[in-house]
């Protein structure tokens, strides 16, 4: 199947850098989850990923496709033009980001604006290491944080946690006075400081505010589930540690979007997909890290079971535009190859996965998030 007439939403993405910040860093840094200097320099060159996006950009700028030629027809562009290129070529309806990773470093989400339109996902973990150096008491920095979440920013269509990342997805209640007290150890130890948020109780407290309040608005928290940085220990990022969450009907309004296919724990979020009525799927960052077989596979293992309705695309582009290229490129390619198989093998009729592939690149997050773009 062909599948670069449809327009996409990408449902999950992060600011572009700062020009100074891009020409800071390695281009090979854009392509890897690690942050160890000798993986940069001499072993992301050998990935799969890297090589076929050298030739991706390559054909996609009209250069060479060796790195060198890539980075100086990228500087002759300049970012704007860059951008504008890639994102035209993506062919994307509006993208959703998430404004918490490098806040320092990266483009307001209104730049962004200047080449299609975007949604903000609120990280709930950046909004409370702000508020913590900003306040001296629990009762201040709660009702600080609520006004920020409740009612949510006209341009906010979801939240967004990296509990996997800091804690883990073993989310349970706290009792407040505990929550009170570890606020209160934190802001001894950090003053004014904007503290690493990485207490479990206060964590735990917040997502599961949170989560009402998401469920209230009737708005998608994403969840950072599966593979990442090394800064993430993977065995606690399995989605199957949520089943508290997932269980609590006080949340059964609140659709929870499992992050990057959860990627190696795909099969484990095909299943709460299909058990769990408010629980979805995004594909981003496997698409498009893994080799080409390997995103072919994901895709094949979320539909053994899990409802297509429940899938929906996505890049995790970051950093540099040339992921928002990237993750359209393969994510309609290796779909259209996973639907042509599954019309093959008679799980489909041709005019069901021609439906299906729109479900999945744009009508599940239009829907789930509200987007009506």
């Amino acid at each position: 199947m062909e599948l670069w007439d449809i327009p996409a939403i990408d449902q999950h993405t992060h600011n572009l850098l700062k020009p100074e910040f891009i020409a800071s860093r390695p281009y090979a840094a854009a392509f890897t989850e690690a942050h160890d200097p000798d993986i940069i320099n001499n072993h992301v060159c050998h990935t799969l990923f890297y090589r076929r996006s050298l030739r991706d950009m390559a054909d996609l700028l009209k250069c060479e496709p060796q790195e060198s030629e890539i980075i100086t027809a990228r500087n002759n562009l300049g970012l704007e033009e860059l951008t504008k290129i890639c994102f035209n070529a993506a062919n994307l309806n509006a993208i959703l980001l998430d404004d918490g990773f490098l806040p320092e470093q990266i483009l307001p989400w209104e730049w962004h604006q200047l080449f299609m339109p975007v949604r903000r996902l609120l990280r709930i973990e950046d909004i409370a290491q702000n508020l913590i150096s900003e306040t001296n008491s629990f009762d201040k920095f709660w009702e600080k944080f609520r006004a920020e979440i409740d009612p949510p920013p006209p341009e906010v269509v979801g939240f967004k946690s990296i509990a996997a990342y800091r804690t883990g997805l073993e989310i349970k209640p706290v009792k407040l006075p505990v929550v009170k007290y570890q606020f209160d150890k934190l802001k001894q130890t950090t003053g004014e400081k904007v503290p690493r948020l990485n207490d479990k109780s206060l964590i735990d407290f917040l997502i599961i505010q949170t989560l009402e309040v998401a469920a209230q608005y009737q708005i998608p928290i994403q969840f950072h589930t599966g593979f990442g940085d090394p800064d993430l220990d993977l065995r606690q990022a399995n989605p199957l540690h949520l089943r508290f969450l997932l269980e609590d009907n006080r949340f059964r309004d609140a659709p929870i979007v499992l992050l990057h296919a959860s990627y190696p724990y795909t099969r484990e979020a095909g299943y709460l997909a299909s058990v769990y009525p408010n629980v979805y799927i995004g594909l981003g960052l496997a698409i498009p890290s893994l080799s080409v077989a390997g995103m072919r596979n994901i895709i094949s293992q979320l539909i053994e079971l899990a409802p297509v309705s429940k899938l929906m695309y996505s890049s995790d582009a970051h950093l540099i535009p040339d992921l928002y290229y990237l993750g359209a490129k393969w994510g309609r390619k290796v779909l259209g190859q996973v639907l042509d198989d599954s019309v093959k093998d008679g799980d489909l009729t041709v005019r069901e996965a021609d439906e299906m592939a729109v479900a999945i690149l744009r009508g599940n997050s239009d829907r789930v998030y509200g987007l009506s773009v």
